[in-house]
């Protein structure tokens, strides 16, 4: 009998302790074999089209490129690659673009050895693998209704929200829009608290939840 082809995989996370733990766990396993790693979601939506990985084992929260941008980049482009989200993170600010954003998968990082081997090989067939903890929350946001009594958005908060969701940084948007940095400040706090958030993920997060965005 021919021996299956490993799965291969690129590790992307900021902390190098973390990326040398997965490394060393996927190496010592049969069937698994790492291309390389990165800091960043730049630096992986980068790795990945060199690399062309089977799967991308992608933390969220990272200085210099989230997880979730990323995501949103490769979707774009259309890359054979499944992500499989490995954070820490379970809220739904977190859960719910990424997701949306394409990701294959989401697991915790105290998932057991054995799961997220498992996880991994789904994920390389194209299986949706969530964390319990995940799913539940996947399921609320569905079953939830969505709220239709919160004052809508305007034109310009819409906008501005929309490049929120890109990842584009308050000086760009000012720039794109051919409006000051304060003024952007300002409908940022008008659609916060127009979505009943407090920050930027949660808004895009809400936006998705009520079909603003999407």
């Amino acid at each position: 009998m021919t021996a299956e082809p490993a799965v291969t995989l690129l590790i992307v996370d900021d902390h190098p302790v973390v990326r040398d733990g997965l490394r060393g766990m996927f190496e010592s396993a049969p069937g698994f074999r790492v291309l390389g790693e990165a800091a960043d979601g730049a630096e992986a939506v980068a790795r990945t089209a060199a690399l062309d990985p089977d799967v991308i084992l992608m933390d969220l929260r990272m200085p210099g490129g989230s997880g979730v941008d990323a995501i949103r980049e490769l979707t774009r482009r259309g890359v054979r690659a499944k992500v499989l989200v490995l954070t820490t993170y379970d809220t739904d600010s977190d859960t719910l673009p990424a997701i949306e954003a394409g990701a294959t998968g989401y697991l915790l990082k105290d998932a057991p050895r054995d799961e997220l081997f498992t996880a991994v090989r789904a994920a390389a067939e194209g299986r949706t693998v969530l964390s319990p903890a995940v799913a539940s929350r996947l399921v609320h946001a569905v079953r939830t209704p969505r709220r239709t009594d919160a004052e809508p958005l305007s034109a310009r908060e819409r906008e501005v929200l929309a490049l929120v969701a890109k990842g584009t940084s308050n000086r760009e948007i000012a720039r794109e829009l051919f409006i000051s940095e304060a003024t952007v400040k300002t409908h940022l706090t008008h659609l916060y608290a127009k979505l009943g958030v407090k920050d930027r993920a949660a808004a895009v997060a809400a936006a998705y939840d009520r079909g603003i965005l999407g």
